[in-house]
């Protein structure tokens, strides 16, 4: 006959320690309704199952904090409330003790948090109101908020825009109370980069346009050092928790600690109430008073400016209210004029959004089905226009293709183990390839078709750029493929554009669209401030001032600095240069450029020039005198770049989309392998062509001398970042002289250039004399 397990009611025990249990019970374990005392006063009643806390119940510790609620195995779990000894309210969801799911906080200062929890930090879309009337409503993550979101001042003013870590980061824009806005980018709260501020009373683009549209076409060039710290600590703070609450009768010791370890929950750095403990109130006075300062210009001009951390360096005044937002829509998409000169004209009024989804879908499947495919070397059959995958996509889908919303096409996928293998040497992983490209988010086209009439795309991670291609581009590139397949894997500094595909689509008609992915040359932890295009020529080499915007790559005659670096890691460069160059001559390639990206440090001299950062200000109770660092001190650091010796754990050390190889090594700390140490901001690793320290010095020009542009210093420090790009363009001598001319925008006085041999040879002297050139 079995035996049954009885139930006693209103059972009382006094446990070893002096913990004391009333309730009802199981077996010798706890089950039903209970009630536990621990020795140091804390109290729970509330549900049991066999042993452990689970279900609802209310528990009361000695400071006065109180949380009643669900629980489950011991943890608080599922909905409940928090009163802490503050007096401070959490109510919302719950995993394993630590706030997860939606709920909402009323901090001891009558700040509120509504949205979001992770991990008992504020992430995702959430609210925040401080208790002086300021609110913020957008995304977070780790407690700071981080992506897009908009913070609306008590004085009336908004930024709508993103943010990283609790300050404006990315693009976005900011709207006085006077009525006056200002559109730019922003690194780490203070203006920095291109924008335009319309004063008062002009005529202004439509934010509403702006919010849906450009924030998905903008993203921030950075990335985040450390933003898993708060993370890690309520992980930490967890385990602790769960070893303490654990069976009744094994540990009930570590069940009378429990009222500490909620405490110690509770005591974590919440940045959110760090952030509210700020006087925001005035945290952009500054740029309230230039609003208010700019109201009496005239409303028909708008002021072009440009900031570098904060510092205003030049400011022009164009005339023609909304010029900017209106020349910036010009610049996109224009289907009359590709239709003179796109090589994609053949989708109607919607080729770029079903040449986007062909492309994903072709890619998506070519990929998938390479990378099961065992890895080996590479044979000779694995490369000319013979070797490919050729797929035909329904749009209703057959037994291998999915169905899709575009137009009936055939996919071509060139050379697919060459570039398998191509993708491995650059250590990129296949799934996070597919994800950039082929992801929900989609593709970005760039504003305008370039003077080829070629086609870009931007992957939404900014990772890859997509091209399209001329029939001469995909033969030169299938032409040169072996000997560049051997050039990247014995040369890993190369500053060669890296190449991870080649596609073709083919309509049924006949039209044919061809496509190389390529890195993204400006996918960089720091904002590119300055583009460059450099042949060594000057022959048409020059940018209309009236055509440049923030994004505009310029050219050899607008380059206005030389650039001083390290010794040996200028050596690196040219020695890699050179042989870059002899494997162009090889393949009989002409046209080909330096690309440059500048990113800025704003100098020491210029601190008393800095602004008011569009930060925080420090808190009202620390003052200079307890050694409380200021914004303006955190964010200009006393020297702008420092060369350290290369750690490994404090660098990142993943590949980027454009670079693959070593850690250089720098004259100035003994010849040793290097990192790029930026006080106040971060530590990159340095490698050719990334992250590469530099001091420029600007070069004033005739013709800038009585313009409206403001110059404000002449030598700072700069990061640089650079690749060799075009060099699909093979010289044909059979080619007239003129046509030459005008396609290269070659120098005519310059006759012997359009010679390989002698066209790397002019380049290479031109970046050694005249932009990178030697100490004196």
């Amino acid at each position: 006959m079995p035996v049954m397990e009885s139930s006693e009611r209103i059972s009382e025990t006094v446990l070893f320690n002096g913990d004391v249990y009333l309730g009802n019970f199981k077996g010798k374990l706890p089950h039903g309704k209970g009630k536990y005392t621990w020795s140091d006063g804390t109290v729970y009643e509330g549900d049991w199952e066999e042993g452990k806390l689970t279900g609802k119940g209310k528990v009361v510790w000695l400071s006065g904090a109180t949380y009643e609620g669900e629980f489950c195995g011991n943890y608080l779990h599922g909905f409940g409330t928090f009163v802490g000894p503050d007096r401070s309210v959490y109510k919302g969801s719950w995993r394993m003790n630590i706030q997860h799911g939606f709920g909402r906080k009323q901090y001891r200062n009558s700040d509120i948090y509504e949205g979001l929890w992770k991990e008992g930090a504020h992430e995702g879309t959430g609210r925040y109101a401080w208790s002086n009337g300021n609110m913020y409503v957008g995304n977070w993550k780790a407690g700071n908020m981080c992506g897009g979101g908009v913070m609306k001042w008590l004085n009336g003013d908004i930024f709508d825009g993103f943010w990283l870590n609790g300050l404006r980061h990315g693009s976005g824009f900011y709207r006085f109370s006077d009525g006056s806005v200002y559109f730019g980018t922003w690194t780490k709260g203070l203006k920095d980069g291109q924008g335009t501020f319309y004063p008062p009373g002009s005529k202004q683009p439509s934010l509403t346009k702006w919010s849906k549209g450009n924030r998905k076409e903008f993203l921030s060039h950075s990335s985040s050092f450390n933003l898993e710290g708060s993370r890690a600590k309520h992980l930490s703070a967890k385990r602790s928790l769960s070893e303490r609450i654990s069976g009744f009768l094994r540990s009930s010791g570590q069940l009378s600690r429990m009222s500490m370890s909620l405490e110690e929950d509770w005591s974590l750095g919440d940045s959110a109430r760090e952030f509210s403990s700020y006087d925001t109130s005035g945290m952009l006075s500054t740029s309230s008073d230039e609003g208010q300062q700019d109201e009496q210009d005239n409303n028909n001009w708008v002021h072009e400016r440009e900031y570098m951390q904060g510092v205003l360096i030049k400011e022009r005044m164009k005339e023609g209210a909304g010029l900017s937002y209106k020349s910036k829509q010009q610049r996109k998409f224009n289907a009359k004029e590709a239709k003179k000169k796109s090589c994609v004209d053949i989708f109607e009024g919607h080729k770029s959004y079903f040449l986007m989804l062909n492309l994903q879908l072709g890619i998506r499947y070519t990929v998938g089905k390479i990378t099961p495919v065992p890895m080996r070397e590479v044979r000779s059959s694995d490369f000319g226009e013979r070797a490919r995958i050729r797929m035909y996509f329904p749009r209703k889908g057959s037994q291998f293709t999915p169905p899709h919303y575009s137009v009936d096409f055939y996919w071509k996928d060139y050379c697919p183990m060459v570039f398998r293998n191509l993708r491995e040497m650059f250590k990129l992983d296949a799934a996070d390839y597919m994800m950039s490209i082929c992801g929900d988010d989609g593709l970005r086209e760039l504003s305008s078709p370039g003077k080829s009439g070629s086609i870009f795309f931007l992957s939404h991670d900014d990772r890859f750029v997509i091209k399209t291609a001329r029939r001469s581009e995909l033969k030169v590139l299938l032409k040169m493929l072996p000997s560049y397949y051997d050039h990247v894997k014995e040369h890993e500094n190369t500053l060669i554009t890296k190449f991870f595909g080649l596609h073709q689509i083919t309509l049924k008609s006949g039209k044919k669209v061809r496509f190389v992915v390529m890195g993204n040359m400006f996918c960089t932890e720091l904002r590119i401030h300055r583009r460059y295009d450099l042949k060594g020529s000057s022959h048409g080499r020059i940018t209309n001032k009236d055509e440049i915007h923030k994004s505009t790559t310029l050219k050899d005659r607008d380059l206005s600095y030389k650039f001083n670096m390290d010794k040996s890691l200028r050596e690196s460069l040219f020695k890699q240069i050179s042989l870059d160059c002899m494997f162009l001559e090889s393949q009989q390639i002409i046209d080909y450029s330096l690309l440059l990206g500048l990113h800025f440090r704003a100098p020491e001299h210029l601190k008393s020039l800095l602004e008011q950062p569009d930060g925080l200000h420090k808190p009202e109770n620390i003052s200079a005198a307890d050694g409380a660092i200021s914004p303006a001190d955190s964010f200009i650091p006393s020297k702008g770049l420092l060369l350290v010796t290369h750690e490994p754990s404090s660098v990142s050390t993943a590949p980027g989309p454009h670079i693959r190889g070593n850690t250089l090594k720098a004259y100035s700390v003994g010849d040793k392998e290097v990192d790029l140490l930026l006080p106040g901001t971060g530590r990159l690793r340095v490698q050719l062509g990334v992250n590469m320290p530099a001091q420029a010095s600007h070069k004033l020009l005739h013709e800038d001398i009585g313009s409206t542009e403001i110059e404000l210093f002449e030598v700072y420090d700069v990061v640089l970042y650079l690749g060799i790009i075009d060099i699909l363009q093979e010289y044909n001598a059979k080619k007239k002289i003129e046509h030459t001319y005008k396609s290269l925008r070659i120098d005519p006085m310059t006759i012997s250039a359009i010679e390989p041999k002698l066209y790397s040879k002019r380049f290479i002297n031109f970046l050694e004399t005249v932009v990178f050139p030697p100490e004196p």
